[in-house]
């Protein structure tokens, strides 16, 4: 048998090593024009950034798809089976929230999150910051300002980390006036992601950490870990602390706060001693599959986006759901429709346990509330009074956190799981002392069906809460963007 290669066939091997070469090629000088082009942009900005600038506008012109795809948080359009990015009220939607939250601002006011471009102005409408009308009124801190703009970094520089804190929220009204934007996430001079919020920081040192180790693509999601993720205001000072000190599980917070006896508020109706979650997106996300593997929250919220040969992050950020040709199907071969039921079905899951905690804990908050009525002493109520704790944080841990029951469902479901076994313990035990107080009925539930009953049970005056911001809104946010503009500090 002839072994020789045929001369046809070795035309043919010849010319598909051509192909190959000239495919190559191609792809080489693509990738050295991109680079060209994205080294041309950042030599000859129009623009020279030194310092801090949080006013957005001025990167536009350096970084037009950047600037334009920010810009588009502010869209409200965009809906899942559970949420999207609208503002709802879910006090309308779960009035149990009140009871939970009695005593504390949440009570008055909580609607899911608007995308980037509104956080100033939600925070300034919100009913949670009351409606000052000095510089040294209102019930909030300034930390309250913390996450919401690059004005924070700003002012943290000009006064001091401590000072910008210790003030009023209503202080640095005509100061923080630019939505979360570039400065945020970028420095200003370079571009490269940085960490312009000190709580992260100071959390690494604390754990005996580097965060100027973490690489590029942990950096992807550390910049979004400056916000979206559980906190607390610590001391007379109201300083911005991290509580990982322990680890990131809802255990080990609660440890570190059991060890500092910390509590955010006391409940109006049961006197327990509540920790209020904020939303540990991070710590959670860390914990499931996609975080385990290296995915960057910017891998999911801000996909890459090709547009003229120009390959950026898209800051549209947003659900995955949203462009799901560019989050999920990069990684995953399923149809679109098999991944976006996927999710639905962790969080449905998860949602059935949240339904059923927050009715036992609404009722073992208004039932411990009747046991005080009826002569409990704190040494009765002691181990009562931890259970509903206990149960209220591991319920808010879960339902505080964006996307949690998609992020780590496991994790979620296991903390509801154990909130609601709380919750009942709790029940039980408050029966048991009622018992011993001669009281062996049920204990009957007040009408709490819609958030303005429930609201109107823990004595709270909405109406008056809604004219007093109207007015603030009216008139205060008016001089602050006045004074603002005119000292150059809002485009």
């Amino acid at each position: 048998m002839d072994k020789k290669l045929k001369s046809w066939k070795g035309w043919l091997l010849f010319a598909a090593a051509m192909v190959v070469v000239f495919v190559l090629g191609l792809c080489v000088s693509a990738l050295m024009e991109r680079r060209a082009e994205t080294a041309s942009i950042f030599n000859n900005r129009k623009t020279v950034i030194e310092g801090i600038e949080s006013r957005n506008e001025i990167f536009k012109d350096d970084f037009p798809r950047e600037y334009s795809t920010w810009k588009l948080t502010a869209d409200t359009t965009f809906k899942s089976e559970y949420n999207g990015s609208a503002a709802v009220d879910v006090l309308e939607q779960r009035s149990e929230m009140v009871i939970l939250w009695a005593g504390y601002a949440f009570a008055k006011d909580y609607s899911t999150p608007r995308g980037h471009m509104h956080a100033v102005e939600d925070i300034r409408a919100s009913l949670r910051t009351g409606a000052p009308t000095t510089a040294n009124d209102g019930p909030q801190p300034g930390t309250c300002w913390a996450c919401k703009s690059p004005d924070v970094p700003r002012m943290m520089q000009e006064v001091g980390v401590d000072s910008f804190y210790a003030h009023k929220w209503a202080a640095w009204g005509d100061q923080i006036v630019n939505p979360i934007g570039c400065a945020d996430c970028h420095d200003a001079t370079t571009m490269n992601l940085h960490i312009s919020r000190p709580a992260l920081i100071e959390a690494f040192q604390r754990q005996g950490k580097d965060i100027n180790d973490a690489t590029p693509q942990e950096m992807r999601s550390l910049v979004c870990a400056q916000c979206h993720v559980e906190y607390y205001f610590k001391g007379d000072g109201k300083y911005l602390t991290f509580p990982w000190d322990k680890g990131f599980t809802v255990e080990d917070m609660e440890a570190y706060y059991d060890e500092n006896k910390y509590y955010d508020y006391i409940n109006k109706i049961s006197k327990a001693p509540i920790l209020k979650a904020q939303h540990p997106d991070y710590e959670v996300a860390q914990m499931g599959i996609h975080g385990q593997r290296g995915v960057s929250c910017a891998d999911c919220h801000m996909p890459y986006k090709t547009e003229g040969g120009m390959k950026f992050s898209d800051h549209h950020v947003q659900s995955p759901l949203a462009y799901m040709d560019r989050t999920c199907l990069s990684c995953h071969r399923e149809s679109e429709e098999t991944l976006r039921q996927n999710v639905y079905e962790r969080q449905r899951k998860a949602l059935e346990i949240r339904d059923r905690l927050e009715k036992e804990l609404a009722k073992a908050h208004i039932e411990a509330g009747f046991a005080w009525e009826k002569g409990a002493t704190e040494q009765e109520m002691a181990n009562v009074l931890q259970l509903i704790r206990q149960s209220q944080w591991r319920w808010d841990f879960s339902v505080a956190t964006h996307g949690g029951s998609f992020h780590a469902p496991q994790e979620i479901e296991r903390i509801l799981s154990h909130g609601l076994d709380r919750a009942l313990q709790a029940r039980l035990a408050i029966a048991k002392v009622l018992a011993k107080h001669g009281y062996t009925d049920d204990v009957r539930m007040p009408d709490i069906s819609t958030k303005e009953k429930a609201q109107k049970y823990i004595g709270l005056d909405i109406p008056a809460e809604r004219a007093a911001k109207k007015k603030f809104l009216e008139t205060t946010v008016p001089e602050w963007l006045k004074t603002a503009k005119a000292n150059d500090r809002l485009i």
